[in-house]
This record gives structure tokens, sequence and C-alpha cells, in this order.
């Protein structure tokens, strides 16, 4: 069996001041996904012993940011959109989709794991077009993957996909993370032979949720978003085991989520 587990820090050399350690080791991970790290890697003092480090900054200092540290050795790891360029050179990305460092890629034998931050559409919806822009352009990036072999995606996607994965639609129905427009773009992604995990094992559970407001208790009240998800491509179904939430560990306004695969029986 193999453990992997996301998580978005929301900084993370805030998170290692408030007990990162004691929260993610216990979860004996092979592969631990950050996301939002906010740092450049030379900023990264991390002592995490037994994992090999790889980190995809923002140009811009303080931003974004993602990680992963894995006990698995990779036979190569990407940043932003290189993994595509590595099976299809020819491939144009158009200028502005890598400078965030949103996404970091480990190629093995029988799997790709992608590590992903989403952009987050913004107030007011501000950024929605560029979002829109970015969500074809990621799943095209899958898909390519995924002809070549399985993917496993995780990370914080920034869409809260259904009602039951929100506490308040009505209420948030045109808020970033909750518009029509994104939403619809989760469901032709997994329309394109992708699955979500969670729901593939918990169809119909409800108050499962990743993401809480530092605002008005919300968390306290469980009035929450399921934003951070694992994805695979649909010939990996068999190999999911369990796909677990741990809202109850602190450290961001983000919990972490772990899935369980049976990579043997893939």
């Amino acid at each position: 069996m193999k453990r992997f587990v996301t998580w978005n820090v929301n900084g993370l050399r805030a998170a290692l001041k408030k007990g990162f350690y004691d929260a993610i080791l216990p979860l004996d991970a092979d592969i631990i996904a950050l996301q939002e790290t906010k740092l450049q890697p030379e900023q990264a003092q991390v002592d995490i012993e037994g994992y090999y480090q790889y980190y995809n900054s923002a140009e811009k200092k303080g931003y974004s940011g993602t990680a992963v540290y894995t006990r698995l050795i990779p036979q190569y790891v990407y940043n932003d959109f290189d993994a595509w360029r590595a099976i299809a050179p020819d491939v144009k990305i158009p200028e502005g989709f890598e400078s965030e460092g949103r996404i970091l890629t480990l190629e093995f034998k029988n799997y790709y794991f992608i590590n992903c931050y989403t952009p987050n559409s913004q107030r007011e919806l501000a950024r929605l077009d560029y979002r829109m822009k970015w969500e074809d352009l990621f799943r095209k990036f899958l898909s390519s993957l995924k002809s070549v072999k399985p993917v496993i995606l995780c990370g914080d996607l920034n869409v809260a996909h259904k009602e039951i994965d929100i506490k308040n639609p009505a209420a948030n129905r045109r808020n970033a993370g909750f518009t029509d427009e994104e939403r619809a773009k989760m469901t032709e992604l997994l329309g394109a032979g992708f699955i979500d995990a969670f729901r593939h094992l918990y169809p119909d559970r409800k108050d499962a949720y990743t993401w809480w407001s530092y605002f008005a208790q919300a968390r306290e009240r469980n009035i929450g978003w399921r934003i951070d998800y694992f994805v695979v491509s649909e010939d990996l179904a068999g190999a999911i085991k369990e796909c677990i939430i741990h809202d109850k560990i602190m450290g961001s306004d983000h919990c972490p989520v772990e899935i369980i695969m049976d990579l043997e029986e893939a």
C-alpha cells in the first residue's frame, strides 16, 4: 500500500511554527504534497528525515508555490508544464502560466504523481478569465500525461464541485471557488477520464470539508468547503482503498487529505 497526503499549508514557514512536524509525520506518508508554500527554495529549512525534497516557487516572493517530500525515488521531477514537453516537445504553453510555481510532477515507472495549486478566481472574480484558460490548459496537460501512464493528481483545486461539497451553496453561488464556470470545468475534467477519489468512495457523505474561513469561527462550526482533492485516472479506480479528510489537524485554514492506494492492483 502507498500513502499520499496533500495539504495547503498557507505558508510553510508559518506552518513550521504551528506544529507542522507533529501534524504530518504521524501520517507516515510515502509522498507529502504541499501547496501555497510562499517561499523560495533557499528559504526552505525543513528537517524531514528520509524524504527527498522538491520545490517549485513563484517568481513573486511570498506567493503561491508547491513542494513535494517523497520517500519514493522518482525517475524524473518536472516543474510547471515540463512533463508535457517531455512527451510532446512541440507543445506551446501561453505566456503567464508558468511563473507562479503551481505544478510539481513526479514521474514514476507506473504513474505520474502531480501536485497542483490551482489559481484562485479572486474577489469579484477578477481572475476568472485567467482561471478558465488555466483549466483548459491543465486538463489538456493531464490528458496528455494520462495517454502515457496513469495519473494521480492532488492539491488545492480551488473549487467546491457539487453543492454537497460546501456548507452554504446558495449564499456562495457567485463567489470564487463556487461559480458555475469553475464547477463546470471540474465536471469537464472528471468527464475526461478522471475520478474524484473521495466521492468515488463516499458519494453521499455530507459535512466533509477541507477549508474553512478564519472568520466567524467557521471551522469550529464546520462551515466549510471541500476544495482539496485526490483525482486519479479511471484505470486506477480499483487501486483506491481509502481517502481520509484529516479535519482535526490544525496549522492552516486547510486540513490534510490522505489517499491509500494499492498500486500493485493498478
